[in-house]
């Protein structure tokens, strides 16, 4: 029996290790308190759904079991791609929903995902629920809530297939890492016109081949071969729960999030002039130009797909996207991020064109690191960052964005520190318009680092 540890109460999910932080006991714990939490927002019906994890359908079944014993009725979709738990929410009368998933870490991880009434959970929700489980005497609801089970699947492939349009039949190759996005895919693009080459599209918790996180290159090497050996035009990868988009062109290139929203971002804009397009510290310093060039005004925020989410709803923007892979579509859908619906929209796009590579290879680009991370202790990653913000000095800087971290923007590019809030990490990326200025703006990061902690073993 796992002890409640506060630990997986992370900032916009919960997540565990099976076994050491997460188990069934906890899952029914978090049912329980989720299902009060809904209840107290007038929300009697909460729709579940889990990934491909060998843990999921034990944990699923604990969380619906909680929800019950608080008196609300559960919806069971059973294993889905997250984007479709929140499209549930969305179509089925309950704007409440929990999905079971790990998203992209480890095997032996496994979490949660939650909307509660029409909004993803973060910070201080989550912390509440964690507060509620620790008070809890016990006692069930006298009246304990039903359980029926729904098939998603086909409302949300033909909600997808009725609106988006290819221009032309398109050959794909798609890699999901044998993460849950492997029983939809395919589907989806065949249902829209597209042929369709599967890598590793067999759900398998194990993840036997690579694991399932498009946002790391070693990960798209297979999908990059896959189309050096075949006539596919382009790739698609998924990460483990669905909701994040990798790209590849023809010619081996990673079209990273920030600049795939390039793309998005003027589709979307010729529609809504002077829109809002948001996007996290993490993306290119080209991107916010971009978006004014196109006639939109940018807005940098937070990392974190609910941070996002909850910005998107505030702010009314059509569009919002994470460097991770995470867009937020509110054009033409429902404000969540939905890897699934992206490579659609990006097929859509895409099929307009003769050539789809160099329509992607010719959006803006500098020498860039991908996400680097600093390894450190439990809660290290936290201290570090606010001795660096009280400490830190960046000669030469024309401003300091301190939203998430540190963002250090020159004249030639950014550096940016940012604590992970889901593990032990500092996260740095790097950008500069020249390999030199790359290497000074690391430099001084080095320094900094190292003066507020001497023995970091630095990425980079």
């Amino acid at each position: 029996m796992v002890a409640l540890s506060k630990t997986i109460f992370k900032a916009y999910d919960i997540r565990g290790v099976i076994g050491s932080t997460l188990d069934a006991g906890i899952a029914r714990k978090i049912g329980y308190a989720f299902g009060a939490a809904a209840l107290a927002k007038g929300e009697r019906q909460v729709a579940i759904g889990r990934d491909g994890r060998l843990s999921g359908p034990d944990l699923a079944a604990a969380t619906a079991a909680g929800l019950q014993d608080a008196g609300v009725d559960v919806i069971d979709l059973g294993m889905v791609a997250t984007p479709m738990l929140y499209f549930a929410t969305n179509v089925l009368g309950t704007r409440s929903g929990i999905m079971v998933t790990g998203s992209h870490n480890p095997p032996d991880y496994n979490g949660f995902k939650m909307v509660l009434a029409g909004e993803a959970i973060h910070g201080q929700a989550i912390e509440a629920l964690y507060h509620a489980i620790a008070a809890h005497d016990g006692s069930v609801a006298a009246q304990r809530g039903g359980y029926s089970t729904h098939d998603i699947r086909a409302a949300y492939i033909e909600r997808i297939v009725g609106d988006v349009k290819l221009a032309r039949p398109i050959k794909i190759a798609v890699d999901c890492g044998n993460g849950v996005a492997g029983a939809f895919a395919p589907e989806l693009f065949r249902a829209m016109g597209a042929e369709v080459i599967e890598l590793f599209c067999e759900v398998d918790g194990s993840f036997p081949n690579h694991h399932p996180d498009p946002a790391h290159p070693e990960n798209l090497q297979d999908l990059i071969q896959c189309l050096a050996s075949t006539d596919a035009e382009i790739g698609l990868a998924f990460d483990g729960d669905g909701d994040r988009l990798g790209v590849v062109t023809k010619d081996g290139q990673i079209i990273f999030p920030d600049r795939q929203m390039m793309l998005f971002a003027a589709d979307v804009l010729a529609r809504h002039p002077g829109a809002q397009i948001l996007y996290d510290v993490k993306c290119t310093r080209h991107l916010g130009a971009w978006i004014a060039e196109h006639g939109g005004q940018p807005l940098m925020w937070k990392t974190g797909h609910s941070l996002v989410k909850a910005k998107l709803k505030e702010t009314g923007a059509p569009l919002g996207g994470e460097m991770s892979g995470h867009i937020f579509w509110k054009d033409r859908w429902y404000g969540f991020d939905d890897g699934l619906y992206s490579g659609a929209r990006l097929l859509e796009l895409l099929t307009r064109v003769a050539d789809p590579s160099a329509l992607l290879n010719a959006l803006p680009i500098s020498s860039s690191t991908p996400e680097l991370h600093l390894q450190l202790a439990e809660g290290e990653n936290f201290a570090l960052i606010d001795k660096l913000r009280q400490q830190a000095q960046f000669p030469g800087a024309e401003r300091i964005v301190d939203i998430d971290g540190l963002r250090v923007e020159y004249a030639d590019g950014f550096g940016l520190a940012r604590s992970s809030n889901t593990t032990p990490v500092v996260v740095l990326r790097f950008e500069a318009e020249t390999p030199l200025a790359l290497e000074r703006i690391q430099g001084q990061f080095r320094d900094v680092i190292l003066a507020a902690k001497p023995d970091a073993r630095l990425p980079f």
